[in-house]
Parts: structure tokens; C-alpha cells; sequence
């Protein structure tokens, strides 16, 4: 996958950001790809108990299922137009909701899981090691982590062709804009995991979709 230089990929990031903020609205319209049962019964398998922080939670699309098993949800994400659709689908006392860009935000505690869903394959390459040192850094000693993603992208989306983790999505009005995408193999990714110490078992679905489960080594 190419890389991007530190201004390019921080403009990339920050237009990524935008088509969050602006799909809000018509987001659950999309979540159409076969395979989510499968990852929803293997979420249930894990049971994300004790407090849980689910990092880009959107509109709270797995936050409903993270709490049939937590005690208290820490829901980060950097939409406050996301954020407000995820509170009026699952607010309530077990929840908390937090508004901040990921790169930049540091928690306040650390938790017993660390879920990520569909977020793993929009963090660029080049952050990719320093994404899983915060990542450990949000857990207990002994804590796990689940997430799910896809490597689905569509031809017209690779303006930069398939070796480019760089793609450009279109909001219903036309509107376009330029977003990270990595299509990680689940075997390659596993082992890149390895590789930074984490013991991850990688779990392709019979769709688009993947779940990882684990800790740290």
C-alpha cells in the first residue's frame, strides 16, 4: 500500500473526518453487506464484559449488542452528528458518549475490552503500529479486544488504483470525497499483529466481512 507524506495524510485524515460528519444521516442505509450475522454471534461468543470502549462507534450500530454483556459503555467517535443518531438509538445510564479524533485523544482509564468496529481498515498505514500501542495503552493488564471490518471496495471507488490504501467515496448529492480504505487480508493482518505482540486470531466470514479476537501477548 503507498504511503503518504505527514501534510497529505493529514488533509487525507481530516476529509475522512468530513465524510463521516456529512453520511451521518443516510450511514444506516448503507450497512448492507452479507456476513454481519456472523460477526454479530462471534461478538456474543467473546462477551465483551466489564467497561467496554468502543472506539468510532458511528451511530451506535454495535453498541446496543456491546451492552447486552458490559457493564458501562465508553462510546468515542469523532461525528458529533454520529454521536447524537448513536445516543438517540442506545443513550442511557450504562453508556457514555465521548466526542473526540482518535489520533489525538488519550482515555482517562483503561478498560477490560477494546472494541473497534469498522474502523481498523480507515486508519492509514502509516499509523498502523502507532494505533495499537493506544490501543493497548486503553486496556487493562489483562484486558481483550474484538473487532470487525471489510476489505470491500469497489472499482470505481480506487482513484489510485488497488495498491493504494487511498479511495474516494460519493455522498447520494454527488458530493465526493477522499478516505483511507485497506483491504487487509485476515492472515496478514494476523500476522502483522504478531509482529507488534498482540495474540489475535483473524476470522473471514463467508461474506466481505472479518472479526479478530484477542490480547496482548
Amino acid at each position: 500500500m503507498g504511503s503518504a507524506g505527514g501534510e497529505e495524510l493529514d488533509g487525507l485524515l481530516d476529509e475522512q473526518a468530513a465524510y463521516y460528519r456529512a453520511i451521518a444521516a443516510e450511514y444506516l442505509d448503507h450497512l448492507d453487506l452479507p456476513g454481519g450475522d456472523e460477526v454479530r454471534e462471534a461478538l456474543d461468543a467473546f462477551r465483551p464484559a466489564g467497561n467496554v470502549l468502543e472506539l468510532a462507534c458511528g451511530p451506535g450500530v454495535w453498541t446496543g449488542q456491546l451492552l447486552r454483556h458490559a457493564s458501562h459503555v465508553t462510546a468515542v467517535d469523532a461525528s458529533a452528528e454520529m454521536l447524537a443518531i448513536a445516543a438517540a438509538r442506545t443513550g442511557g445510564e450504562q453508556v457514555r458518549f465521548v466526542q473526540a479524533d482518535l489520533f489525538a485523544w488519550s482515555p482517562d482509564r483503561r478498560y477490560d475490552v477494546v472494541f473497534i468496529g469498522f474502523w481498523l481498515s480507515h486508519v492509514p498505514p502509516e499509523r498502523f503500529g502507532s494505533f495499537w500501542s493506544f490501543v493497548a495503552d486503553c486496556l487493562e493488564p489483562d484486558g481483550r479486544v474484538f473487532f470487525a471490518d471489510d476489505g470491500h471496495r469497489t472499482h470505481r471507488e480506487l482513484v489510485k488504483g488497488p495498491s493504494s490504501a487511498t479511495i474516494r467515496r460519493e455522498l447520494r448529492d454527488g458530493t465526493s470525497y477522499r478516505l483511507v480504505k485497506v483491504p487487509y487480508r485476515p492472515v496478514d493482518l494476523e500476522k502483522q499483529l504478531r509482529r507488534l505482540g498482540w495474540r489475535v486470531t483473524v476470522t473471514p466470514t463467508s461474506g466481505p466481512f472479518y472479526w479478530g479476537a484477542g490480547s496482548r501477548g
